[in-house]
């Protein structure tokens, strides 16, 4: 059960995944962005580049984790914080238990194509080896907002 960041007091880097977001969707990619952190402070951002990649599997998270990993030249990110304007998709939630993130702080709900507190739920299932602290609506309706301007333009 995700707990809300509102009853929280804690260092946020969502600014810095929202500014993500905003240069995904200047280059006309789904602006999603994503920062992983630790106690030395930003280890990789990313934001979305599935198009300009000509990659699915670009979400702003797999590159963010990608970027983290090779920075610390480990596969594992335990300790480390990931901060992601929208709720993670099935893939990038199974790349988050896989990475053994610690914690996940995301904005906007994903009721789409969301997996972890919509959709599939990857965290619950049993075969998820690793489930890190979730907690959400962290700047939702900032992440909202720029994910209705994105797809209103595109109508």
């Amino acid at each position: 059960m995700a707990v809300h960041a509102k009853d929280m007091n804690f260092r946020t880097y969502m600014h810095v995944a929202l500014d993500e977001a905003r240069a995904a969707a200047a280059r006309g990619e789904v602006p999603v962005g994503a920062v992983i952190a630790g106690p030395e402070g930003i280890i990789a951002q990313a934001g979305n580049r599935t198009r300009e990649l000509h990659d699915p599997t670009a979400h702003a998270e797999m590159l963010a984790i990608r970027a983290a990993c090779t920075a610390l030249g480990q596969e594992r990110l335990a300790g480390y914080d990931l901060y992601v304007t929208l709720e993670p998709c099935p893939m990038c939630a199974a790349a988050i238990s896989n990475a053994r993130i610690a914690r996940l702080y995301y904005g906007a709900a994903d009721a789409k194509s969301g997996g972890v507190a919509q959709g599939p739920r990857v965290f619950s299932h049993p075969q998820c080896h690793h489930v890190p602290e979730v907690y959400d609506g962290i700047d939702a309706q900032t992440s909202e907002i720029l994910l209705r301007d994105f797809f209103a333009a595109k109508r």
